[in-house]
């Protein structure tokens, strides 16, 4: 499992602290980052980060539910834990009432796990698990509070992208591994914890996915301005036209290498317009933007498959080209394309253009990976999917 099974003790045996220190050390900000961060006493008393982070990582191997799980998913729930705040040192900061807050560092710490787990080589699979729970980790604190229809849409969206007998567990650990000025404030995480996996099993998404008659249902499901407006298990009349693929993935992660093998065309693509309206990628691309989207325009409103070629990481990036093709009804596809990290300069570098290595920073920074509550259908074009398979599947 490429360093995250060497994270995790057995259960019953030290936490290796050293080792943890290093990794965190390498690529993911660093001890001294988390140790200097302060937290606001309400509900972080015990101080700093890197002093919760211990507390969380030792309230985790303590948990009988930990210790449950097989070697895959203890993996997965400890590197989780360790990670779970890295965004924290990023994001602190005081607001108008002088408290602190670290608004964002879920999205953040997500984001610094990934590209550094990609760089280690650690497999896709496992990455996207390690990186949902850390994105994800403080809803069962909150989601069980949401008007009963949010909330349920809420758990079957998490369950796309994730376990949550395996969020549960890192929740739990969160709680624990804290002081709270207040202790009813601790006993009240807890107990929305518990009731967060009572939800997921009465929807019978614990361990996998929310069923769903049909890709469209959930399309329409997700899609609804109103929690519970459409159920999951009711089939929707599909009215869709034709489908259009959306590209997604760092530049030479082999997104053109795909279209041309499976044949897929005509294509939109991002990169041929910036050629032929002579932009470079690092200028704005506001032209380019409204070129692509009216050239998609004449294949939508004629009902024609074709293929829209951009990078397109970050989820809200994706969202807007979504609500386009599905503003004319079309049936979207989301491919997505990643090259390991040791293979990914170099094929760069071959591009007919290359992108300086600052711009594959900046896209580090927003790179997120498509799940099925966003699209009908998801592709993903890796090469290592490892031992675990992501998203979660029945």
């Amino acid at each position: 499992m490429t360093d995250l099974a060497a994270l995790a003790p057995a259960p019953g045996a030290p936490i290796p602290w050293s080792r943890l220190e290093a990794f965190l050390d390498d690529g993911l900000g660093g001890v001294a980052a988390l140790a200097a961060t302060p937290q606001d006493a309400t509900f972080h008393a015990e101080g700093d980060v890197w002093t919760h982070t211990r507390m969380v990582v030792e309230a985790l191997v303590a948990l009988p539910a930990w210790r449950a799980l097989d070697d895959v998913g203890r993996a997965v729930t400890f590197a989780a834990a360790l990670l779970h705040d890295v965004g924290k040192p990023q994001t602190t900061r005081r607001d108008d009432d002088g408290r602190l807050t670290s608004r964002g560092h879920s999205g953040r710490g997500e984001a610094m796990a990934r590209a550094a787990l990609w760089r280690r080589g650690v497999p896709f699979g496992l990455r996207e698990h390690v990186c949902a729970l850390i994105r994800w980790h403080q809803v069962p604190f909150f989601g069980i509070t949401r008007e009963p229809a949010d909330a349920e849409r809420t758990a079957a969206r998490l369950s796309l992208r994730l376990r949550h007998r395996w969020l549960a567990v890192v929740a739990e650990a969160d709680a624990r591994g804290r002081r709270c000025a207040d202790p009813a404030d601790q006993a009240r995480m807890l107990e929305h914890t518990a009731l967060w996996l009572e939800l997921c099993r009465d929807l019978d998404c614990v361990d996998a996915p929310l069923r769903f008659a049909d890709d469209h249902a959930r399309v329409l499901y997700f899609e609804a301005e109103r929690p519970g407006a459409r159920r999951p298990d009711v089939a929707a009349h599909d009215d869709t036209t034709a489908e259009v693929v959306v590209m997604c993935g760092l530049p030479a992660s082999g997104k053109d290498t795909w279209l041309a093998a499976h044949g897929v065309g005509p294509v939109v693509s991002l990169d041929d317009l910036r050629d032929q309206l002579d932009v470079e990628p690092t200028e704005g691309q506001g032209e380019v933007i409204a070129a692509a989207r009216e050239a998609a325009r004449v294949h939508l409103r004629a009902g024609a498959p074709f293929a829209w070629n951009a990078t397109n990481l970050a989820a809200s990036l994706r969202a807007k080209v979504i609500g386009l093709m599905r503003g004319y009804r079309a049936r979207v596809h989301l491919v997505y394309c990643e090259a390991p990290a040791h293979a990914h300069p170099a094929r760069n570098r071959d591009r007919a253009r290359p992108v300086p290595a600052r711009a594959i920073g900046r896209m580090l920074g927003r790179w997120s990976v498509p799940a099925l509550d966003e699209a009908h259908r998801v592709t993903h074009v890796v090469d290592d999917d490892g031992p675990l398979r992501w998203p979660p599947a029945r």
